[in-house]
Order: C-alpha cells, then structure tokens, then sequence
C-alpha cells in the first residue's frame, strides 16, 4: 500500500487530466442514464399539454407511449452511431480534438432541452438527445483510451477505473438532482435536463491546457518531442524513457501504425483472441443481469413495502453503493490483478444470483424476505462494482496494439449500445414469462463465461502492450507460430507462451 501512495504522489500531476477526461466522458453517459426517468411523468404530461394545443385533441396512449418510448431509446441509437464514428474521428483529427468539438453537442443538447418547455416543442427534446447520445458514444470510447494511453504502466488500473467511477458519480448525481426537493418538480424539469451541458463546458474550457496523448503523438504523428514534453507534463519531471522503448518497441514490431478499421482488426489473425475475449467480457458485463436488477429493484422494493415517494431515496443508496465500490476497486486492482477480480467477481454473481432467486421466490411467504431481497440486490451491485465492471473497463484497451485499439473499443462500445437497448426491450417480456427465475439465464451466461476467462485470459497487470501480445501468440498462431513468424521469429515476436 505505501508503494502504492508513493506511485499516486510521484504521478500527481496526471490526476488534473483524469479529472478533466471523466467529467466530460463517462460522467455525462452516467448523468444521463439516471436521469432521464425522474422527469419522465412531467415530460409525457407536457407532450400530451403540447398536443393538445397544436392539435385541439387529447393525445391516445399509444401514441404517447410511442413517442417516449422514441425519446427514451434515441440516446442508444445515437450513443450507437457516435461510436462507429469515434474510431474514424479520433485517427483524422487525435483524441483531444475530437473531445473538445464533442462538448460542443451536449452544449446544444442542453440548450435544446431547456427551452423545449418555452419553446412548446416536444421535438427538441428528442432533438437533444440524439445530440447527447452522439456526445455520449464518441465520449465514452475516447474517455477510454485516453486514460489508458496516459497512464504508466504501475497505475493502469487505477487511472483505467476511473472511467467506471466517472460513470457512477454521475449517476449518482442524476439521482440526486431528480430528487423532487430539488430539480425533479414540474416546473424545473428542463434545469434538470439541462444542467448536464455545465460538465461539457468545463472539459471544452479545460482540456485546451492538457496534451494529446504521447503514444498517439509518437507512434502515428512521429512527434519524439512531443511525446516526450507530453510525459513530463503528465508524470512529472525524470526518466520516462522506458515508456518512450515500450511505445518503440511496439511501433517496430506492429504491421500497420496506421489505425485499424474494423474490418482490418476482423480480420487480423495475430489479435484474434484477444478480440474474442473482448467480446466474451463486453457481452458478460450486458448479460451479466445487472441492468435487469436495476429494472426489478423497483418491484422488489414495493413488495417490501416502501411507498413510491420513498422509493427514490432506496435507488439513490444503490447508486452511491456502486459509487463507493468503484473507488474500493481502483485501489485493489493494481495488487489483485485483472483476471483474479473477473473470476472472483463473476463467481460470487452467480452464487448471489442464485439467492437471489431464492429470496424472490419466497417474498411472500415470509415478511422479513422483502428486506432480505434488497440486501441481496445491494450485495450484488457491489460485487459487480468492485470486480467485473471495475476489471473489464483496464483491460480493453490492453489487450490491444495503438493501431488496433480504437477499432476494439468501437466494437465493445457498439456491443455496449445494442446491449442495452436489447435488455430493455425484452427483459419485461422475460420477466412475464419466467417470473423470478428469470435470473438464472444470467446465471448460465456468467457461467460459459467464467470458463472461457479462466481457460484463455492472461493477466495483463503490470505489462506492456507488447508483452501482453505476445502471450497471445500460442492462441493465434497455435502450430503454425513458427512459421508464420518467418526465418527469425524473435525479430517479430519474442516468445509463444503458453497461458
């Protein structure tokens, strides 16, 4: 631990930019989230008030619910496109740029959302989040590899969790402005919408004073100097030329410096597994049944007997529970390692899925099961925070070269989006039709899951991307490593380990 302390004092000065990354990347996505459903009532009410006016007619259910439902799920489709875009974005104009004019939608968006109610248009609130969920796809994927970009090697995982952390705190904060003491009233619904434009203005008036990442000013703009001036600058004055030979070593050793398209990394052999346990991890983490938790929680919480107004407040304690999980994972995952939190983490989900199931069950047979349920299900929040959601988020962008990471995280982000739209639109017909065992579809997902992450992943604690391929490279290449290699594989790669 006092290694640790002493590696977060020596880097001190790359916390400013970590900041700076998260409180317009994820930050954002997880505002959004928790949000959106606090001024869901006000919002139908004064699309039905809008029509009304426009039309001289009362609006019909369906079509009311046809139009949320279209408010709702815009964000997913847009936050889709946003990051099929980011991989070409990021390679043309760098990470920093593309950050900086990506503020600039969520800026509108929240223009666009406070003076929908002045404006008397329900369309500029759909307007607004398309251009929030554009915002949301390219910031999440370029918040990722930023941080990770940025980071030393020793404190990868710390910096790589932040992007979960951001996520949470902002959800956190989406519960607590919706709140109807505070933003979550009839009449200030918009402000409440709308605020989230003030985290986009503090990256877009900060970030001009930070670099682009080094391996990015290195290895496809060739920039020795500023890569150098870049390390300085985030890590503080002395020897960084280990980094500068692991950057080197991985530009001399990669077939194409040039970014990746991901038809390009579909297809590469040599970064096959590495892509199949991306996506092994990206779908667990969609199947993993904590979206659905968070979709049953309300019900689970109504049988305990907790009134609607009380309700709110319970939500909110599950949010700072995953809040302060996510800070306790990113002072351990450096020590345990990526692969160890996985494993651990995805087992105990099952085994708490598994009693989870049980106490739903039994809810009605005993009065104390209710509040046992909610213990279970912030047993489980935790679990997840401190392990797989904290694990999978450092080890993405390590399983990949600097030209193929932006493609990876564009097809994990992409999974990401789909996922939930997918959760959303079909787990309330699962729960009808299975009821409380609807859990242990996820029970079996997680399973298959474990099996794959035990037999095939490394742990990439602690290494460069370089030595993390190459073991690999028994997987890719199997018998035929030698010879793919050519006359001298150590020229291209050092070693074909076995896991």
């Amino acid at each position: 631990m006092g290694s640790f302390l002493s590696d977060l004092v020596q880097y001190r000065k790359l916390f400013p930019m970590i900041f700076v990354l998260g409180i317009g990347g994820t930050f954002s996505y997880g505002f959004q989230v928790s949000m959106i459903s606090y001024p869901s009532m006000y919002i139908k009410n004064f699309i039905n008030d809008t029509w009304q006016e426009r039309y001289h007619s009362v609006i019909d259910e369906q079509t009311l619910t046809l139009l949320w439902s279209f408010i709702v799920s815009t964000f997913s489709i847009a936050g889709f496109l946003g990051t099929i875009s980011s991989r070409y974005l990021s390679a043309k104009y760098g990470k920093k740029k593309c950050l900086m004019f990506n503020n600039l939608l969520l800026i509108a968006a929240a223009f666009s959302w406070g003076f929908s109610k002045m404006a008397k248009s329900f369309e500029m609130i759909l307007i607004g989040r398309f251009l929030c969920g554009f915002n949301s796809g390219v910031g999440c994927s370029l918040h990722g590899q930023y941080v990770a970009e940025i980071s030393p090697k020793k404190l990868r995982g710390f910096t790589s969790v932040t992007v979960l952390f951001f996520a949470n705190m902002g959800k956190c904060l989406g519960q607590i402005a919706g709140l109807s003491e505070l933003l979550g009233t009839e009449s200030l619904w918009p402000l409440l919408m709308a605020i989230s434009g003030i985290a986009a203005l503090v990256q877009l008036v900060t970030l001009p004073f930070f670099p682009e990442s080094p391996s990015y000013l290195l290895m496809q703009k060739g920039d020795m100097e500023g890569c150098q001036k870049a390390l300085k600058q985030l890590w503080g004055e002395g020897n960084h030329q280990g980094a500068v030979d692991d950057m080197e070593k991985e530009q001399a050793t990669t077939k194409k410096i040039k970014p990746m398209n991901v038809l390009e990394l579909l297809k590469d052999r040599s970064l096959r597994f590495q892509l199949y346990l991306l996506i092994t991890v990206v779908v667990t983490m969609q199947l993993s049944g904590i979206n659905a938790i968070y979709f049953y929680a309300f019900d689970v919480f109504r049988t305990a007997g907790f009134t609607e107004d009380r309700i709110p407040y319970i939500s909110l304690g599950a949010g700072i529970c995953e809040f302060c999980a996510s800070i306790m994972c990113s002072f351990i995952i450096d020590k345990f390692g990526r692969r160890m939190l996985l494993l651990w983490g995805y087992g105990l989900m099952v085994l708490t899925l598994m009693v989870l199931t049980t106490t739903l069950s039994l809810q009605h047979q005993f009065f104390w099961m209710p509040y046992f349920s909610i213990a279970v299900i912030f047993l489980l929040i935790i679990i997840f925070a401190t392990g797989p959601a904290g694990a999978s988020f450092p080890l993405m962008p390590e399983l990949f070269t600097q030209s193929s990471r932006s493609s990876a995280l564009v097809i994990s982000m992409s999974l990401h989006w789909v996922g939930l739209y997918v959760i959303g639109m079909i787990f309330p017909y699962v729960v009808k039709s299975l009821g409380t065992f609807c859990f242990l579809i996820f029970v079996g997902f997680i399973s298959i899951s474990w099996i794959l992450i035990y037999r095939f992943l490394p742990e990439t604690k602690g290494k460069s991307v370089m030595e993390i391929k190459e073991e690999f490279n028994h997987l890719n290449f199997r018998k035929k490593c030698v010879q793919d290699m050519g006359e001298n594989p150590s020229e291209k790669y050092t070693s074909c380990t076995k896991l």
